[in-house]
């Protein structure tokens, strides 16, 4: 059964951090590219980060660039977004994606509010 559980959301007020976690299970791991998405409400799903099957690659959505960090842990079947200097913008439910040959599976989503 494949299952990827997201955690670490929550409310922080503008300029903190946060970091998102998402454990995998169910499918090769490795073979996944991981890719964090992000919905905020009335808004469509958009990339906010992504990473290759190794790590060694990495992009970024634009709006995000410079404050979040990616990563995976291949042995441990996890990838991290690591979220500084949030903004209020960065508000909305955060989604955790594996994509790879014939396969693209979601998590259920973290909520991250950014509120004065």
């Amino acid at each position: 059964q494949v299952q990827l559980v997201e955690s670490g959301g929550g409310s922080v007020q503008p300029g903190e951090s946060l970091r998102l976690s998402c454990a995998a299970s169910g499918f090769t791991f490795a073979m996944a590219a991981m890719s964090w998405y992000r919905q905020a409400p009335g808004k469509e799903r958009e990339l906010v980060a992504q990473i290759s099957r190794a790590g060694g690659d990495k992009d970024y959505a634009d709006s995000v660039g410079g404050r979040f960090t990616i990563s995976r842990d291949n042995a441990k079947k996890t990838v991290d977004l690591q979220m500084n200097s949030l903004k209020p913008e960065d508000t909305a439910v955060y989604y955790c994606n594996a994509g790879g040959f014939g396969f693209d599976y979601w998590g259920q989503g973290t909520q991250v509010t950014v509120s004065s």
